[in-house]
């Protein structure tokens, strides 16, 4: 039995991206699906990378991370990408906490200068 296969459009509603994302992806060589003339179809492999890929990009991943991530796999297999995966994730985890720092000190001095602002106008 053949594994199923998504069409362009199909892969697009299925990930809720637009023709442009799947098409860059693509181009930067995140997704390589078959082609059958004009055609593209994207099978089990693609639809797993597309995940991923997603799933890097809601964690605030580059994409060239997340391309050099995935080539891993390829090239030196799952163990080699998880040791890789830790480290990644390590650096983000650092990066996002910092980020959330900054975003709490910027709501700490709108909220205090809004209040300052409403006690004044009374």
């Amino acid at each position: 039995m053949s594994e199923p296969r998504l069409s362009f459009k199909e892969m697009c509603a299925k990930f809720d991206v637009t023709p442009r994302t799947l098409r860059y992806y693509e181009y930067i060589e995140l997704l390589t699906p078959e082609k059958e003339g004009r055609s593209r179809f994207y099978g089990s492999k693609e639809l797993a990378r597309m995940t991923l890929i997603l799933r890097g990009r809601r964690f605030g991943f580059a994409l060239e991370d997340i391309r050099q991530w995935l080539q891993i796999y390829e090239n030196e297999g799952n163990t080699t990408q998880m040791e890789t995966w830790i480290e990644l994730a390590d650096k983000q985890l650092i990066e996002l906490t910092e980020q959330r720092k900054q975003l709490d000190d910027t709501v700490a001095e709108l909220q205090r200068l809004r209040d300052l602002t409403a006690q004044n106008l009374k």
